[in-house]
C-alpha cells in the first residue's frame, strides 16, 4: 500500500516527526552505541569500572578471563568511548569516560525491571 492510497495519514505529525528526526548519520552512531551493549563480557567490564579504575590484570581477575580478551574488549570499548585510561608509571588503569555510561546502565536496569 502507498501512502497516497491511506486516507489516514495525519499529516501534521508525519511532518512533525520528519522535521523533528535526527540525522541519519547520528541515528547510525546512536545503533553502533548499543552494538557495543550487546556483548555480555563488554558489560561486566563495564560493571567492574563502576567504583574504581582498575588495570587489565585486575579485571581480567575479576571476570575470570584472560589479560589478553579484556585487552580486546577495552579497545573496543575505548573506541566507543564507553572507557578512558590514564598510565601510571607502566602501568595503564581504566576507568569509566563519564557518568553517562552509569545513566545508561540504570536506565537500562530500569527498563528490563518495570512490570
Amino acid at each position: 500500500m502507498n501512502l497516497s492510497e491511506n486516507n489516514c495519514i495525519h499529516e501534521d505529525k508525519v511532518i512533525e516527526v520528519k522535521n523533528n528526526m535526527p540525522r541519519e548519520e547520528k541515528l547510525y552512531d546512536l545503533a553502533e552505541l548499543f552494538k557495543v551493549f550487546g556483548d555480555t563480557t563488554r558489560v561486566k567490564i563495564l560493571c567492574t569500572l563502576f567504583k574504581n579504575e582498575m588495570c587489565v590484570c585486575d579485571i581480567a581477575a575479576v571476570l575470570n578471563m584472560t589479560q589478553s580478551a579484556v585487552s580486546h574488549q577495552l579497545r573496543v570499548l575505548k573506541a566507543a568511548r564507553l572507557v578512558k585510561y590514564t598510565k601510571k608509571g607502566k602501568a595503564v588503569y581504566y576507568s569509566l569516560d563519564d557518568d553517562h555510561v552509569k545513566t545508561i546502565f540504570a536506565q537500562g536496569f530500569e527498563h528490563i525491571n518495570h512490570g
